[in-house]
């Protein structure tokens, strides 16, 4: 990944989503700004694959959501990791550990 490249790699998404949320209740802007800060800005969420990915998290049980009142006044649609989300958080991350442990020992081979 260059510097310039802010996209979220293929396939973390749902991990991204979950892990925030696993942090406390948020709406839609939040989680993607969220994402953005803890990642010092590597990863910008676009915001139809954000609610694209809401839309099924919530289909699967992974999340709950209802519409709140935002700091600003705002109604927001705010969503919360439900018990099966966080089962399936604790899935994505142990997958993506072995994932990224798979890259790191590729990348130290030598010839």
């Amino acid at each position: 990944m260059d510097e310039t490249n802010t996209d979220v790699i293929q396939g973390t998404l749902d991990l991204l989503i979950l892990k925030t949320l696993s942090l406390g209740a948020l709406h839609g802007f939040g989680v993607a700004r969220r994402i953005e800060q803890i990642s010092r800005g590597v990863f910008k969420v676009n915001p139809g694959s954000l609610l694209v990915a809401f839309q099924r998290l919530e289909r699967e049980g992974y999340l709950d959501a209802e519409w709140r009142q935002t700091e600003n006044g705002r109604r927001a649609k705010y969503y919360t990791l439900t018990r099966t989300g966080r089962r399936q958080l604790e899935v994505e991350a142990e997958g993506w550990a072995r994932r990224a442990g798979a890259v790191a020992r590729l990348l130290r081979t030598e010839a």
